[in-house]
């Protein structure tokens, strides 16, 4: 598990209490004990993890561990044998007030939205709407990709954007906020009120890694271009009704029905802020979900990696998603991490793990990983800046309770 807790942190640093609990178990009554029972030891199975040190030995409780990382708010869904083995919520929605988190709470994804991004774009090659590596301009209406030294030389396409190969610049989204929200064209372009470095290619396509956000917003308008439909649509009709995600969705600010849900962020001091999500570039961060919604899109993905599903994408599909497109340089990572179509791959054979994890500012944190070949994963979202390293203390007592292969 040691690759996949620095995968999480070098991540975040790319990408940006009284303690409640509710639980939702997904097993017959005469598997309630024993998942009852692992639930107990990963609660109490929690190792302080520091960066650069070997992880502590004495054992902390997952509400202890809230409190010292100022996270008000955490919810997990944990699979095995291919189904939600249990899901359960710690704490609250805002810190201050009563409002607990439940498996139904909602959290932001963050960039773990890329994932259900990257199953909206195979979606399209597979009805034959779109091909992974012709120009990406060949589908673009609404904006172009400007032509420079570098696309004379090399086309921007599907799979260079997917694998985070496209030359385009790794920025955030900030808008003049008393300008209005700008259109997603105006974010394409840095243009007034868009505050983010233009969609611009700064290096020959395909030369190397670089993690970038406006690319997968060049991907949403692809979407938007090719379907005629907005991209919060294309989400909700070919992934979130279809899997059952009825907690899930791209449009923000909430309706009123889930407003009541929503899980605020919070600073590193555990203070409460309001949620800052770009109003109309969303491909690349704008998905507000459940752990649980997130442990169906898991699934369904690693069913079709094992051709026991195809309600989403074909075995063949999955497996050209899981297909490393790129050696992520081991400098950045200390260790070696494949870049797949929209997901991180660590590990083979029985071993191998897709993975994905994301942070939002002002402080909402995610985190997806699947064991295809053996059925097992987790997804793990809090509402706090310091959730990314509660993550990487819970996940080793999952892996640890649930026999996940070492990745060491």
């Amino acid at each position: 598990m040691k690759k996949i807790f620095w995968l999480a942190m070098v991540f975040a640093s790319i990408c940006l209490s009284a303690l409640a609990a509710s639980v939702s178990v997904q097993a017959d009554q005469s598997g309630k004990g024993q998942v009852a029972l692992r639930i107990k030891n990963v609660e109490n199975g929690l190792l302080e993890f520091k960066p650069g040190a070997p992880p502590g030995k004495k054992k902390w409780t997952l509400a202890e561990r809230m409190a010292v990382h100022k996270i008000p708010g955490v919810s997990i869904a944990v699979i095995d044998e291919n189904k939600i083995d249990w899901a359960k919520s710690y704490g609250v929605l805002k810190a201050g007030s009563d409002a607990v988190v439940t498996p139904e709470s909602i959290f932001q994804a963050a960039s773990t939205t890329k994932v259900v991004t990257a199953a909206l774009v195979l979606y399209f090659i597979e009805k034959g709407r779109l091909g992974l590596d012709g120009d990406v301009n060949a589908y673009l209406k609404s904006w172009q990709v400007p032509e420079n030294d570098f696309t004379k030389e090399k086309k921007v396409t599907l799979r260079l954007l997917l694998s985070h190969q496209s030359g385009f610049p790794a920025t955030n989204f900030p808008h003049d906020e008393k300008a209005g929200a700008p259109t997603l064209v105006q974010v394409l372009k840095g243009e007034f009120p868009a505050q983010n470095k233009p969609a611009i290619v700064e290096y020959l396509p395909g030369s190397k890694w670089q993690y970038s956000n406006i690319g997968y917003v060049v991907l949403q308008q692809i979407l938007e271009d090719v379907s005629g439909k907005p991209f919060t649509q294309l989400a909700k009709e070919i992934v979130f009704e279809p899997l059952g995600m009825k907690s899930s969705t791209m449009a923000y600010p909430l309706e009123a029905k889930m407003r009541t849900r929503e899980a605020m962020p919070h600073d590193e001091k555990g203070q409460a802020g309001e949620p800052s999500l770009p109003p109309s570039a969303l491909a690349q961060g704008g998905l507000l979900t459940t752990p649980s919604d997130l442990a169906r899109l898991t699934i369904e993905l690693m069913n079709a990696y094992q051709g026991r599903s195809s309600r989403l994408l074909s075995q063949k599909t999955v497996r050209q998603m899981f297909h490393k497109e790129a050696d992520i340089d081991p400098r950045i990572f200390g260790f070696p991490v494949g870049q797949g179509l929209g997901v991180v791959l660590m590990g083979q054979g029985q071993d191998f793990s897709f993975a994905h994890p994301g942070s939002n500012y002002p402080g909402t944190t995610c985190w997806l990983v699947g064991y295809p070949e053996l059925g097992k994963g987790a997804v793990i979202m809090a509402n706090g800046v310091n959730g990314d390293m509660l993550s990487l203390e819970i996940l080793p007592a999952i892996s640890n309770e649930y026999g996940w292969p070492p990745n060491e």
